[in-house]
Parts: C-alpha cells; sequence; structure tokens
C-alpha cells in the first residue's frame, strides 16, 4: 500500500506519522494520481498544529504535482498517463497516491516539470488572480508589493515587471532587498526604518500607486492606504501581522475614493472555467521563463517533519518541495 503524513492529534512537527494508507480506485468525478513532488507552505504547519483546526486523523498538505493513475465515471478531459497539478482542497497531498475531484486538477504544458509544477500552484495561482483578475495591472501603472522577497511576493513581482509595470516592494533588510531587485522589483522601500506612503508618493512623482499587493494586514494597511492615487485599488490578501482593524468607510472617501478588497483564491477558482483560465495564464509566464520559480530545498516526503521544522524556523527560501 501507498504511504502518506498523518496526524492523529494537533502539535509540533513530531506529531506527524508516515502510515500506509488505503486508496482505493476514483469515485465518479475523480483522478487518481501518483504525486511526482508534493508543495510545503506555511499555512500546513497552521493545520498540524492547531491553529486552522482540521477533523483527525488528518492529511496535511494543498499543492502537489503528478501523474494520473485512473480516472472514475464521467471525466473525459483526463487520461492515464496524463501530467497534472493542483492546488487548494481537499487538504491531504502529503501522500504517495491519491484520489482528487478531477475538475481541481490541471495539466501541465511539458514546459513546467513536476517540481516547479508542486512549488509553484499555491503562490502562482494567488499570483495570477491578484494581478489578472483583482487589479488587472497595465503596462504603466505603480504597483506595491509588500513582503516582496516572500514566495507571492517573488512571484508577483517578476510577473507585474514582465507586463510593463513599476514595481514597488517592500522589505526588512538588504539580502531580501538583492532577492527582491532580481526578481522585477525596480525599487525597494525598508517598511522597518522608511515610510513606505511617502517613499511610494516620492517614487511616483506625488501621484502614488495604482494597486497595493497586501498580505501583511494589520501593520501596513494604513499606509497602503495612504500610497495609493485616487481611486487606487488596496488589496488585502494575507494576514502575517494580525487581523485588519475596523474602519469608517468615510476614510476611502476622504484618500481620493479608494478601493478596498479581501480576496481569496478558492473565490476566484470556484468554476472549472476560472480556474482553468488562470492555470494557462500561469503556466505561460512560467513556461516562457517570465518567471521563474525557485526550488531551493527538497525533502524526502516521509521527512516532511524536519521541512517542517526548518520552515517555521525561517531556515528555507524561495520554494520548498517533498518528495514521495
Amino acid at each position: 500500500m501507498p504511504f502518506a503524513i498523518r496526524i492523529h492529534q494537533p502539535g509540533g512537527p513530531e506529531v506527524m506519522r508516515w502510515e500506509e494508507v488505503a486508496v482505493g480506485d476514483p469515485a465518479p468525478g475523480e483522478a487518481r494520481i501518483r504525486h511526482q513532488a508534493v508543495g510545503l507552505n506555511y499555512i500546513d504547519t497552521y493545520h498540524r498544529s492547531g491553529l486552522y483546526p482540521l477533523p483527525l486523523p488528518a492529511g496535511l498538505g494543498m499543492e502537489g504535482a503528478g501523474i494520473v493513475e485512473s480516472v472514475g465515471a464521467g471525466v473525459t478531459d483526463l487520461v492515464p498517463g496524463d501530467r497534472v497539478a493542483y492546488a487548494g482542497g481537499p487538504i491531504g497531498a502529503y501522500c504517495q497516491v491519491r484520489c482528487l475531484p478531477a475538475d481541481r486538477l490541471l495539466k501541465m504544458p511539458d514546459a513546467v516539470d513536476f517540481r516547479t509544477g508542486a512549488a509553484m500552484m499555491l503562490q502562482g495561482l494567488t499570483s495570477a488572480y491578484l494581478l489578472r483578475r483583482t487589479y488587472r495591472v497595465q503596462s504603466g501603472d505603480a504597483v506595491l508589493i509588500h513582503a516582496a522577497a516572500g514566495g507571492v511576493g517573488l512571484i508577483v513581482s517578476q510577473w507585474a515587471k514582465a507586463l510593463g509595470a513599476t514595481v514597488i516592494g517592500t522589505v526588512s533588510n538588504e539580502t531580501k532587498a538583492a532577492l527582491a531587485r532580481a526578481h522585477g522589483c525596480d525599487h525597494i522601500i525598508y517598511y522597518s526604518r522608511e515610510d513606505v506612503a511617502q517613499r511610494a508618493r516620492e517614487i511616483t512623482g506625488g501621484e502614488g500607486v495604482a494597486v497595493v499587493y497586501d498580505g501583511v494586514g494589520k501593520d501596513t494597511f494604513m499606509g497602503s492606504l495612504d500610497s495609493l492615487r485616487v481611486r487606487g485599488m488596496m488589496v488585502s490578501f494575507g494576514n502575517a501581522s494580525g487581523p485588519v482593524a475596523p474602519f469608517d468607510p468615510l476614510l476611502l472617501m476622504q484618500k481620493g475614493s479608494l478601493f478596498v478588497t479581501r480576496p481569496n483564491l478558492a473565490h476566484y477558482t470556484a468554476k472549472r472555467d476560472e480556474l482553468l483560465a488562470l492555470g494557462a495564464e500561469l503556466f505561460d509566464v512560467v513556461g516562457s521563463g517570465q518567471v521563474r520559480i525557485e526550488v531551493n530545498q527538497t525533502y524526502p516526503l516521509a521527512d516532511a517533519a524536519n521541512a517542517h521544522r526548518d520552515l517555521e524556523a525561517r531556515k528555507t527560501t524561495g520554494s520548498t518541495i517533498l518528495l514521495p
């Protein structure tokens, strides 16, 4: 039987177990895939620790890439041997073999290998909806991306640059600044020692940016609003520093008739055609080399506990994958 990482109680990395699991034939509408690589994301540690509770016992992991072994009744757009990747639910990617709803799987082009596919789906699809749906970046736009050296930040910066935008990224130190510059940032703001809004306006000749992509949340929200041009778009897509405090909508009028949205990947990929369209755009920019996905760490899937330890200790950079 194949193996999978399972947890029977929440806790530290030590609660993860490498166990044999039974994987049957795919049900109607499903496909059974054999993973070639599995992605590691910080949200996996939230599921493991119980911060985001799961019904137990449970698997972990939200993205992977592999080969279709068989398909269930009613599945017409996949056949055994297809190379596929996915991101999002159902949780349980830390495994060798699994069955998944076929309409959540994307066929990978030959230009994208399994390791890249497993490493990029969650962050890449997030970047795709941010740049091409929530606010459709145009050539000549000035954009501000917080945490530009983070996983999403590196993809958004490269992609926005390829679209012809002026890319402004916030980082905490010189090492991350160099990384952000190497991935498309035209201008760097050190948020720990500079006024982000003031610098953003200086860079844009006083106008402000067209859009802010803010995954930080509480600590950066007001500075993000103050960085925007008249009728600019504030995209708050994460809350790494905590949730944004309630505010009076009148503030948006006072600061320039601003727009604010709090999007979620699931709402932009809920329909099959939406997922296919976003996936095609992502595969295109990665396959063409406009966006580089850098896999800097690999671990055996059975050693996922050490991968979690290193991730939580900030010892990893770029993307990390687990190999079944």
